[in-house]
């Protein structure tokens, strides 16, 4: 069986991609795995077609890597890949959408309105954003609505600050997502489905240095200290797990999916994003969940091939 990595694309977040589908084709080649590597082009489809046992590992990130439209092809094309599929990838890709789904499953989430560019126009931008501040207040947080590594967000602290920070969503999208800022402890919780059902792996702490858990903070090496399992009571770190186990089936994830949240000063995890396609960098999150599970990447990434094909 060839399993075939596919890294890059055309996305704000190429140069993340490559580093991630790097370090999964090593794993998998340290794991005894027949590996080629490619970046998503017109040969993509033919290189399938010379190697009809292959197996796809899609390690791209934003745009075509999680929005589900490459997934979508694979599947017309019938080639098995590991991951969600495309329908799950786009409804977890669009913040907006996403909360909706998790929400309706009963899993708490931030209160969240998206606003594409053009109502900002039609309706006049001052009025909309004096209503935004007094339903929601500050500070609170703007981010694209289908974005990932945490590019165009910013936390917002005052009223004269909401206008630059819509412009740098809307630098990645037209669609922006405001929602309430959850203060409390950032943990990311991996799940993973190696073919009985979906188990949480151990949630990673975030502590960025700079306070905010942004692209810098994410990809710097000593930008962010990372601890695993996250200190929190037990009872907590479970309640965590149980609501990222709910989020990937409500979402209708499959084999590998993450779910970052807020854990408040009460124990309550809030929900505030979904992710099909995890970095697998040398400073991603679901790499030392893998660690503190007992995983190594190789191990993770030859079930999964061997599971989707």
């Amino acid at each position: 069986m060839t399993v075939i990595v596919i890294a890059g694309g055309l996305s704000h977040e190429r140069d993340v991609s490559l580093r991630s589908g790097r370090r999964v084709a090593t794993a998998l080649r340290e794991a005894g795995r027949e590996v080629i590597e490619t970046d998503i082009n017109p040969q993509l489809l033919p290189l399938f077609a010379e190697h009809p046992d292959a197996v796809a590992v899609p390690m791209l990130h934003g745009g075509l890597g999680e929005d589900g439209a490459l997934r979508e092809v694979l599947e017309i094309m019938g080639v098995p890949f590991v991951g969600s599929s495309g329908a799950a990838s786009r409804m977890t890709f669009d913040k907006s959408i996403a909360h909706a789904r998790v929400s309706a499953a009963g899993i708490a989430t931030p209160q969240q309105v998206a606003l594409p560019q053009d109502i900002f126009r039609e309706l006049g931008a001052q009025t909309i954003m004096r209503g935004i501040s007094q339903r929601y207040g500050f500070p609170l947080m703007v981010k694209p609505a289908r974005s990932g590594s945490a590019l165009g967000v910013s936390k917002v602290e005052r009223a004269e600050d909401l206008p630059s920070a819509l412009v740098g969503a809307y630098a990645y999208g037209e669609v922006a997502v405001i929602e309430e800022f959850i203060a409390g402890t950032e943990v990311s919780v991996t799940v993973l489905d190696e073919g009985d059902g979906p188990v949480a792996l151990p949630p990673v702490e975030i502590r960025p240095a700079s306070g905010i858990y942004d692209y810098e903070s994410r990809y710097t090496a000593g930008a962010t200290r990372f601890v695993t399992p996250a200190e929190l009571p037990d009872e907590v770190l479970a309640r965590a797990g149980e609501v990222a186990v709910a989020a990937h089936e409500a979402l209708g994830q499959r084999h590998l999916s993450r779910a970052d949240m807020i854990v408040r000063a009460d124990g309550t995890p809030v929900f505030f994003e979904g992710n099909v396609a995890p970095g697998m960098t040398e400073t991603s999150l679901s790499p030392l969940a893998f660690e503190a599970g007992g995983r190594t990447m190789g191990e993770v990434f030859s079930r999964l091939v061997d599971l989707a094909r």
